[in-house]
């Protein structure tokens, strides 16, 4: 046994010790490794009777590790292996935790509240993953529900409506019903008066900071104890557009002494000058507050389970007045913490993106770089590897980071088998070829025969990426084509058969002819050109396919000039 092939064997037998210790947080043990080994390797078998004393020391250095020593050394070593085990591990544990008392209700209904502000970043997935996967699960019903009684400081975006729609379509599901709370406010206004009727509600022309003070001190408003009559009257008002922004508000009756401050006689409705963006809408200048309004439609759509971030605690008790007031049954209520999602240089905020979208520095919604759901539904990323992810996050109380990586080896799991393999070549470098077969025929996918293989012409040149470009008197192999040694600017066929390669002595690598098809690449990196096979060609716009030692690419756009391709992940 040759050195090489004997340091082949250590590092490949370190990889799975790794694989298997990580995987079981043990002890590797060389008999479980032995059988990954060789399925791997199959040009070690022939030393099968050598290979468990040589790995033998291997083995004991990998369970000399801590578990964070060997957790780190295989991501070193065999990262993409290593984010898989990860996926694979998080969706092992990925079974959403039981609602609370469902027994107590005849169906499980649920609702998502997007503010339709903007399209939806891609924290926003989490909601109708989570809230879709327990509607299968409890075979129950899923509400959309736009909060859009903001006409100012959070201004419905109308193209968002159908954005988000379009987006959760996307990831699966189907809401059973959709509700916009603009169509609805003349709703809100009659629960307004019945509150008012029953003294749970008075009419403040408290300014902020008058009332604040008043509030933080366990003090009344002076307004608190006016009649219901009179205070139905400037609600009436309030109701006309009679009163400007900051004039008069309605405020909710609890208890000015609660030990929380937040929760003392809170805000219902305001007035809001800026005219709603929705035709349907606009000549309401009497808003409520997103507390009231959610609570009412809460009730009235029959919602028996509400997940919430762990922020939103308070909204839950002001809203149990009102509940108390008219006798409902809260809810029940589940709260989890933000998700933090890596790998991106832009803020995960709407308003963000949006001002980068408007400053020109962001395409739109659907740039690669935007942290969007359009982005990576652009990228080819399938709406089920998203699902898959966050659903495997939980409904932990604690913030939570998800990687994109988990994403990632979701989507190669859902695409892998279906894209058919391609060679593209990015910043290459040509060299003349002498001899070999004119064509070569590499096959379109390597576990699936049956599909064919492309044809690509060899010439009188190809192009090499320019780390695969070997030194002058080394050979590669050029996949589909044969061994070549450089020879100056040429490459030269050697005949080799595949046990050069078998063996370790010569790398594998892609190649294209010179003459191609152009290729612009949009990365979240920034856009990459190269030159791709001209089989390639024939890929129709929205097809996904593997460009081999690239990544999965979703084809966006053919013309005379050029094709552009999204990247999705290696």
């Amino acid at each position: 046994m040759d050195d090489d092939l004997r340091e082949r064997i250590e590092t490949a037998a370190e990889k799975h010790a790794l694989l298997n210790a990580v995987k079981h947080e043990s002890d590797a043990d060389v008999g479980a490794i032995m059988g990954p080994l060789m399925g791997e390797n199959p040009d070690f078998r022939q030393h099968g009777g050598e290979i468990p004393g040589l790995i033998g020391p291997v083995v004991a250095e990998v369970n000399g590790l801590s578990n964070a020593e060997k957790r780190n050394r295989l991501e070193d070593l065999a990262p993409e292996e290593l984010a898989e085990m990860e996926a694979e591990e998080e969706a092992d544990d990925s079974l959403l935790p039981d609602l609370p008392n469902v027994e107590a209700y005849d169906e499980v209904r649920m609702r998502a509240a997007p503010n339709p502000n903007g399209p939806w970043h891609l924290g926003h997935a989490r909601m109708p993953a989570v809230i879709g996967t327990y509607k299968e699960m409890y075979d129950g019903s899923f509400i959309v529900r736009f909060d859009d009684t903001d006409p100012e400081t959070k201004r419905p975006d109308l193209t968002a409506y159908e954005a988000i729609l379009d987006d959760i379509d996307y990831l699966g599901f189907e809401p059973d019903d959709v509700i916009r709370a603009s169509d609805r406010v003349e709703t809100y206004y009659d629960h307004a008066r019945d509150l008012i009727e029953m003294g749970g509600a008075y009419t403040c022309s408290c300014s902020g900071e008058d009332f604040s003070n008043l509030k933080n001190n366990g003090k009344p408003c002076p307004h608190r104890d006016k009649d219901a009559e009179t205070t139905l009257d400037e609600f009436e008002a309030m109701v006309a557009g009679e009163y400007s922004s900051g004039e008069m508000v309605l405020r909710v009756k609890t208890d000015i002494e609660h030990k929380n401050p937040a929760l003392r006689d809170w805000v219902a409705f305001r007035m809001i000058d800026t005219p709603h963006p929705r035709e349907e809408a606009e000549s309401y200048r009497a808003w409520p507050m997103l507390d009231f309004q959610s609570g009412i439609d809460d009730h009235l759509t029959g919602v028996t389970h509400i997940i919430r971030g762990i922020d939103l605690q308070d909204s839950a008790k002001r809203q149990q007045f009102v509940y108390d007031y008219f006798g409902w049954d809260y809810p029940e209520v589940v709260h989890w913490g933000h998700v933090q999602v890596d790998a991106y240089d832009v803020k995960m905020s709407t308003s963000s993106i949006k001002e980068l979208i408007d400053a020109g520095e962001l395409d739109d919604w659907d740039d690669p770089r935007a942290p969007t759901i359009k982005s990576l539904r652009r990228r080819g990323i399938r709406g089920q590897a998203i699902v898959d992810a966050m659903v495997g996050l939980g409904t932990s109380t604690s913030n939570v980071d998800l990687s994109m990586s988990t994403i990632y080896a979701n989507n190669r799991d859902l695409v892998d088998d279906e894209t058919d393999r391609y060679f593209l070549v990015r910043d290459g470098e040509s060299f003349a070829v002498e001899g070999g077969p004119d064509t070569a025929h590499p096959p379109l996918h390597p576990s699936f025969e049956d599909r064919g293989a492309r044809d690509i012409p060899v010439g009188d040149a190809v192009r090499l990426e320019s780390g695969d470009v070997p030194a002058e008197g080394d050979r590669v192999w050029l996949k589909g084509f044969g061994c070549v040694r450089r020879e100056s600017d040429t490459l030269v066929h050697t005949g080799d058969d595949l046990d050069v390669v078998r063996e370790g002595d010569v790398d594998v690598i892609h190649w294209v002819p010179t003459e191609g098809v152009q290729v612009r690449m949009r990365t979240m990196d920034g856009d990459v050109t190269g030159v791709a096979e001209p089989d390639f060609g024939d890929v129709s716009e929205d097809e996904l396919i593997q460009f081999e030692r690239v990544g999965f690419v979703r084809v966006d756009d053919r013309d005379d000039d050029e094709t552009v391709v999204y990247f999705a992940h290696k």
